[in-house]
């Protein structure tokens, strides 16, 4: 299984990071601007637009306050993972804040694409992040 690890530094204290993240449904208003384009929440499966036009239905795992992790999978995308988990993470860093994301996916072949996704996605949360 392939495991992707991104770590995003953002001048965010990290509750503020963290109230932004933990908001499921607002991703596309509150985390990556520009790079999520839409998401509409239902229950706890949100369905993601992409910057490139592509569609993601992702659920919610788990959500931890007092650790500040989210855990989501993607129930259904373009690529048809057999297995795609993600888990996002706010620490503090000084004055501000890392946020750690990781993404576990099967097959491994498919883990450049769903990494190249997430470069772009880290420097949307990174900007985001920075002005919230």
């Amino acid at each position: 299984m392939a495991s992707i690890h991104k770590i995003i530094h953002v001048p965010t204290a990290p509750d503020h990071a963290w109230e932004a993240l933990r908001d499921f449904g607002a991703v596309h208003h509150r985390v990556a601007t520009g790079f999520v384009t839409d998401t509409e929440l239902a229950d706890d499966v949100r369905t993601v637009t992409f910057v490139n036009g592509a569609v993601a239905q992702e659920q919610l795992v788990s959500l931890d306050d007092d650790r500040r992790r989210l855990v989501y999978a993607v129930i259904d995308s373009p690529l048809r993972a057999a297995h795609h988990q993600a888990v996002v993470e706010v620490v503090p860093d000084g004055d501000g804040s890392i946020i750690r994301w990781t993404t576990d996916v099967l097959p491994d072949e498919i883990a450049p694409v769903i990494e190249g996704m997430m470069d772009l996605g880290a420097d949307a949360i990174a900007r985001t992040l920075a002005v919230a």
